[in-house]
This record gives structure tokens, sequence and C-alpha cells, in this order.
């Protein structure tokens, strides 16, 4: 595995601050269209190990990063447990019959007998493992309990979140009941990443943003802390990373047993380094927009290394990489870092 990216994660000094791009695989590269094509849809590449493994390997082969990310989505979960998942052309993806009453919690797979189905996950990582240079990491990665829930409820993505928080304040019970069910699937799953050869795993809260602190705390942080204590005990040498999207007001009180926090782009970075700092590793935070131009990529390259010069930090961006992003630039982006952060 990559010593660099994996001290970098537990905090060790480096020779350089390490590089990776979240969601990197994708339809930026001209090389992942074509594989995309070959697989027929999204949801079919992320089924097929050998298509998968390829376009994992991709962006490390062409961009140059310092860590891999298995290619998948965080929404395989919801399906393996019993949902019926599709990706609409404009839409994204659609769950046709979303989740309304404890019945339908029942009638969810759970813990193991879910997270044993995603064998095509599993042998993704092995077929990565097997061709990944000795020098590079592989990401794994699961969705918060809470953004799968938001999913299975509402049924596809929203803007509103009104039917899942309608539950949060007037039945949360029940979506006690959802978050409990979907953590247990989502510690073995991350297990099984982990068996499989993944050496480091994330946790992405994508719609932590939306719920109020205090609910945000009792209904998404606090599974995400469970998950990371059972990967911990068990996984003590594997680091984790935690990214919630969007919660700079929230930074006093959050806490656990994790390595890595991940700074997205609306959070600055002086605030992150100021509240976690002293606690954790910092990631990101470089609005992925700046890539459009090699300019705005170096002044925020170089402010961030200005920022954590004596901190510790792996560089990325501050959310997924866009689509018509040119792949030229996203190399600079890396080459960039690399030249701002080396270390005496």
């Amino acid at each position: 595995m990559s010593k660099i990216f994996i001290d970098a994660c537990q905090g060790k000094k480096t020779p350089y601050t390490p590089v990776w791009m979240m969601r990197q695989a994708g339809r930026y590269l001209p090389e992942y269209m074509k594989v995309r094509e070959q697989a027929g849809d999204f949801l079919s590449l992320c089924h097929n190990p050998k298509l998968a493994a390829e376009v994992t390997l991709q962006p490390v082969d062409i961009v140059g990063v310092d860590a891999a990310i298995m290619f998948s989505d965080i929404l395989v979960v919801p399906n393996e447990m019993g949902m019926d998942l599709r990706f609409a052309k404009g839409e994204g993806p659609i769950f046709d019959k979303p989740i309304k009453s404890i019945e339908d919690i029942d009638d969810l797979l759970g813990g193991k007998e879910a997270a044993n189905k995603l064998t095509y996950v599993y042998d993704t990582i092995k077929l990565v493992r097997e061709q990944l240079d000795d020098s590079k990491a592989l990401i794994g990665f699961t969705g918060a309990p809470w953004t799968l829930a938001t999913y299975m409820i509402e049924g596809r993505g929203t803007k509103t979140y009104n039917v899942v928080k309608k539950l949060i304040y007037t039945e949360p019970e029940l979506m006690h009941k959802l978050l409990a069910k979907v953590t247990e699937v989502v510690k073995y799953y991350l297990e099984k990443q982990i068996e499989s050869g993944v050496d480091v795993v994330q946790i992405f809260d994508s719609w932590a943003a939306a719920l109020e602190k205090s609910k945000y705390f009792e209904f998404s942080w606090n599974y995400m802390k469970e998950i990371a204590s059972y990967i911990k005990n068990k996984y003590p040498h594997i680091p984790i990373i935690m990214f919630p999207k969007g919660i700079p007001a929230y930074l006093d009180d959050i806490d656990g047993d994790f390595d890595v926090f991940g700074v997205d782009w609306s959070t600055p970075m002086a605030l992150a380094k100021e509240k976690l700092g002293d606690r954790y590793v910092l990631q990101g935070n470089m609005e992925p927009c700046r890539l459009y131009s090699k300019e705005a990529t170096t002044e925020c390259v170089e402010s961030l290394a200005k920022t954590m010069k004596d901190g510790r930090h792996i560089f990325n961006l501050g959310h997924g990489i866009l689509p018509d992003v040119p792949v030229e630039n996203a190399i600079h982006f890396v080459s960039e870092c690399k030249r701002a952060s080396k270390r005496d």
C-alpha cells in the first residue's frame, strides 16, 4: 500500500502532502465513457468487477493521484437490502417503491445478509488490489445512513427533503428504526471491503446540511460515529475518513473515533483547522469548479498549502469532480498539489 498516503491519514510526517479527488473515476475521462458504453449503463458497470476495476485504476494512471477510490455507488447498499434501484437519464437514481412504513423497514434485508450480497464490490476491490501499484492506496467508501435513508424514503434526489424530514419530526421512531438497520449493514459492508483489500474507508454524508444542528447529531452523526467505532475497534490500523458536507456551523461538536475529517468547499479551511486540526487530519477543500481554470486551481492550492503548512492535511477537492472538467486541468491540480506541498 501507499505508505505516504496511509501515514498522512494517520497524521505522520510525509515527504509531501498526498492528493486524490473524490469520485475521481467519471465522465470527465474519455476512457471512462468508453468503458461505460461497453457496460451498457451505470448500474451494470457497478455490477461488473472487471470493468469497475478498470475505471477505478484510470485516474491513477492518467491523472496521477496517490490513491485509487473504488468505483461503485452508495446506493448499492439499499439496492441489496431489497429496494429496486434504477438510474433514469436526466433524473438520477430512483427507488420506485420508497419506504413508507415500519412494515417496509421490516421487509428489508439487514446486517450480514444484505452485506454479503455485495459480492461484485468485493470482487472489484480484489481485482484492483492485484493491479494497483504498491505505491498507491485503495480507498473504500459508503454513504452515511442518513444520506442513504433520504433516498430510501424520498425515492430519489430532493431539494427540500420534506418527506424524510416530516418523519423526523412526526415519526422519529420510524426514522431511528431505519437508520439503525442501515447502520448494521454499513458496518459489515465496510468490514467486507477491508477484508477484500482496501487500505482506507470513507463515510460520505452528502446530505448533512439538510438537518438543523440538534437533529443532525441525533439522526446522522451519531450513527456515523457508531460505524467508525465498530471499524476502529476491529481494524485499528485502517484509517477512517468522515465527510459530512456543508456543516461548518456544527464543527464545535464534532467528535468520534476516526482519523480524517473531510472539509467540503463551503467550509473555510482555516476554520476547520481551528476547530478540528488538533484532533484530526484534515482533507480537502478546493471548490471543484476551480478546476475550470488552471490559474484559479493554483491560487487555491497555494492558499491551502499556506494555511496547512504547520498542520496535517491531505489535498482533495471539496466535493466530486464535474463531468466537463478538462482532463489536463485535473492533471494540473495534482501536479500543483505535489509542487506546493513538498517538505524538507
